[in-house]
């Protein structure tokens, strides 16, 4: 019964079933031992006797060792991590240029894992476009492809340079985030089909082969 019981009562961490198991097999082991053992030399007496002695012994001992384990350990703390907070993106707005109804680069501070991200029906196409981290001139990829519609890309540049995208049309420059270092920003458009340019307008990098092409269907 007490190996049966030790599982509930160390799930409270409790010493007061300890301290009983192990105080009668203290009270158990004194009577025994002063109690019968001196006042009665004949003591157990008989075989019988002698058994019954034994197994008293033996259920306490394991009693009080079933105790000790089952009260030992540390309760497991429950103290919930804080959640940590997540900075909220500054939204810049700038004049839409000829071919692009609407155009605004969001600030997350936050890297972005440089995949296409498919988007719910209606919503338009959201794409995201990395610059080269170790540094070199270049974008994760040199095509791109959307819905005619609204179009979003979150480009992310943990490169040590800075850079940009622009997305033009022939010689006319429909878009672009702001050219910077570390972090991301977002940059949405309304566009109708065709074939459009995306590339980094920092003097040098579309020439050394920062850019790409983003079909628009």
């Amino acid at each position: 019964m007490a190996i049966q019981l030790a599982p509930i009562v160390g799930a409270e961490k409790s010493k007061v079933p300890f301290y009983i198991a192990g105080g009668a097999l203290v009270v158990w082991a004194v009577f025994v031992s002063v109690g019968l053992g001196m006042r009665k030399p004949s003591f157990p007496g008989n075989a019988s006797g002698e058994r019954a002695v034994i197994a008293i012994t033996v259920v306490l001992v394991l009693a009080a060792a079933s105790m000790a384990v089952a009260t030992s350990g540390t309760p497991a703390s429950s103290a919930a991590a804080p959640a940590a907070s997540t900075p909220t993106g500054t939204a810049v707005s700038t004049p839409a240029p000829a071919g692009a109804a609407t155009q605004s680069t969001t600030s997350t501070g936050a890297p972005t894992t440089p995949a296409s991200s498919p988007s719910p029906a209606g919503a338009g196409s959201s794409l995201k476009l990395a610059a080269n981290p170790s540094g070199a001139l270049s974008y994760n990829t040199k095509q791109l492809s959307a819905k005619a519609g609204k179009v979003t890309i979150a480009m992310t540049n943990m490169s040590p340079l800075e850079h940009n995208v622009t997305v033009a049309q022939g010689s006319t420059v429909v878009g672009a985030t702001p050219t910077f270092r570390g972090g991301a920003r977002t940059l949405t458009l309304n566009l109708k089909p065709g074939t459009y340019t995306f590339y980094c307008s920092v003097p040098g990098h579309r020439q050394a082969g920062m850019e790409g092409t983003l079909t628009v269907s």
